[in-house]
């Protein structure tokens, strides 16, 4: 009888394949700041605060954020009291007239298409897609199988990792009944229902997503156990009935307003004791790190209305709508997990 994937772990770590992939468009970034801004040679001369440095060069907060935190992972600066300092590193190497300078070296990469859309990310603040995604499009194509297919494919690969190194760190025992928010394919259900037999769960998806959660949960076995409910997270109260929410990998699209919004529903509809799992990639509290974190965080910023939040944003997120935070540990490739407890 075959083993069933969501009750296993791979032999090898994954690690470098992912980063491979997540860390694709953050040198991009790094030469947009470099020849298109001359970042580094303005600060070497003009320490400043992130709202400084956002009204001096005209960008946003949200990728400049992005943008300062993947050069603090980098070795590229330093903060003191929110103010941003060169590093020697930087000094001697992205500053013009230093006998080292390396801006030239990167001026071949002025014009690159993904140089180009990290420019325009930092200026308008938007997705460098912003302008040609069409959502009624993308509905259209989840209809057909060819499109379909992959998409959900392309969650339950990287699910089939991170869903069970998830599962097992948590202690589900007292609880009865999951709700996966926003939950694709219905991978991350799966594992925990798999890993804590005694849970059932539901995945809260929007049309027509809901059809292919259904699909991929029966292909794997487990409709017995994963139903799914139909709705939209944004525009529609959540299901009550559940204590305890699933929100993996969903917050990195988002800016800070609908992050709180999703939060404060997640609030709203968990009883009292009830328990929140926040699962995606976190930057630490101090914004210097992880390499892989800022690294990921710089490509959801340029395909996407998010970026990688950080343990001290989430705390003070939860915190404020009265969330007491229990627990965050490591899961796999780079992911976590906090855990919340509705007061």
């Amino acid at each position: 009888m075959p083993v069933d994937p969501l009750l296993s772990e791979p032999a090898t770590d994954p690690l470098p394949l992912y980063r491979g992939r997540d860390a694709i468009v953050a040198t991009d970034l790094l030469a947009a700041a470099m020849v298109h801004l001359d970042f580094f040679t303005w600060l070497s001369e003009h320490p400043s605060t992130l709202g400084a440095i956002c009204a001096h060069f005209e960008i946003h907060s949200r990728p400049t954020d992005v943008l300062m935190t993947l050069l603090n992972a980098m070795g590229l600066i330093t903060q003191s009291g929110g103010v941003f300092h060169l590093t020697l590193r930087s000094r001697e190497h992205l500053v013009k007239g230093s006998p080292w300078d390396l801006t030239p070296y990167y001026t071949s990469m002025k014009d690159r298409p993904q140089t180009l859309d990290m420019l325009k990310v930092l200026r308008t603040g938007k997705p460098a897609n912003w302008g040609s995604y069409d959502p009624q499009a993308w509905a259209q194509a989840m209809e057909r199988e060819d499109f379909a297919g992959p998409f959900t494919a392309a969650m339950d690969c990287r699910g089939v990792v991170l869903g069970p190194a998830m599962a097992k760190k948590l202690d589900l025992s007292e609880n009865k009944a999951l709700l996966d928010v926003a939950g694709g394919s219905g991978i991350y259900s799966c594992a925990m229902v798999a890993k804590h037999p005694h849970l059932r769960a539901s995945v809260f998806e929007k049309k027509p997503v809901d059809r292919i959660a259904r699909e991929s949960i029966a292909k794997r076995g487990y409709s017995e156990k994963v139903s799914v409910t139909t709705g939209d997270m944004f525009a529609d109260d959540w299901p009550t009935g559940f204590d305890v929410h699933l929100i993996s990998n969903v917050l990195h699209d988002w800016d800070e307003e609908p992050v709180r919004k999703l939060l404060a529903k997640s609030y709203a509809a968990l009883p009292k004791g009830g328990s929140l799992i926040v699962h995606d990639m976190h930057i630490n509290a101090e914004k210097t790190g992880p390499l892989h974190a800022a690294e990921y965080s710089a490509l959801l910023m340029n395909i996407t209305e998010g970026k990688c939040y950080s343990v001290g944003e989430m705390r003070a997120y939860l915190g404020e709508l009265g969330f007491e935070w229990t627990d965050f540990q490591p899961t796999a490739v780079g992911r976590s997990f906090i855990l919340a407890k509705k007061l």
